[in-house]
């Protein structure tokens, strides 16, 4: 069984290490071992556990999931060559990772929360030799797709790597509008999860105007709500979302 590095044991670097627990053996590097060990808790399997400091990393596959800010640091404390790393780090250029950390070949990937269910739909981009190897290792997550340069990725990091986040805020506060009316909690939450478990099936081969259209009927409840939505900007909201979290992408 092949062996990944995680260097960083923070919630993206568990979510994607459930995900992969199962095809290969993982292996995690942090500065804290207590921190190490509720990771391989959570994990619920038995990995290797090392310290960052004097770290080697010759010739590992590594996934780096550490803090775009604590690149610089954490060069300064790891030691070798590695193979491959793949970085799932908002922003942070392949020719940074290159100048900052020694490596053969540099991925860079945009894995989101829902790895740990091998639902994510996670972005590549980076050396080209590495395309297959890359939608190998992240496909077992769930989706991959390769794009044509770092730009793209960076505005897909504001669709599929932020998207939980906005999509939960949508959930929540179409619970809370159910609740409003009278619906029990309790209730609102099971009916909002089976609405977003069906629409995902069905989103995957149907357009979302279409979708739309299919459920819309002229004067009806859902054309009444609709309405509320547009009138709230909803539509806008969301386009600024992605734009804003793109733009924060190049920052980093």
């Amino acid at each position: 069984m092949r062996t990944i590095t995680f260097i960083g044991n923070g919630n993206m670097a568990l979510s994607i290490a459930k995900g992969l627990k199962n095809d290969y053996k993982i292996e995690v590097v942090g500065r804290d071992t207590k921190k190490l060990e509720e990771f391989e808790i959570e994990l619920g399997v038995s990995v290797d556990k090392h310290l960052l400091e004097g770290f080697n990393m010759q010739a590992k596959t590594i996934l780096l999931c550490v803090k775009p800010t604590n690149v610089d640091e954490i060069s300064k404390k790891l030691k070798g060559k590695a193979r491959v790393i793949y970085s799932v780090l908002a922003g942070t250029s392949v020719k940074k990772l290159k100048s900052t950390l020694s490596a053969d070949a540099v991925v860079r990937t945009m894995p989101n929360l829902a790895a740990s269910v091998q639902k994510s739909m996670t972005t590549l981009t980076g050396d080209i030799e590495f395309k297959e190897e890359a939608q190998e290792i992240l496909g077992s997550i769930g989706t991959t797709l390769w794009l044509a340069s770092e730009k793209e990725l960076d505005i897909a990091t504001g669709l599929a790597g932020s998207g939980p986040a906005y999509l939960a805020l949508i959930s929540e506060a179409l619970t809370d509008g159910a609740v409003k009316q009278g619906l029990k909690r309790a209730d609102a939450m099971i009916v909002m999860r089976g609405l977003f478990g069906g629409f995902g099936e069905l989103i995957q081969n149907i357009h979302p105007a279409l979708l739309k259209d299919g459920v819309m009927s002229p004067g009806g409840t859902t054309a009444a709500g609709y309405g509320a939505l547009e009138d709230g900007n909803v539509r806008s909201a969301c386009i600024d979302a992605v734009q804003r979290a793109y733009k924060k992408a190049t920052e980093l």
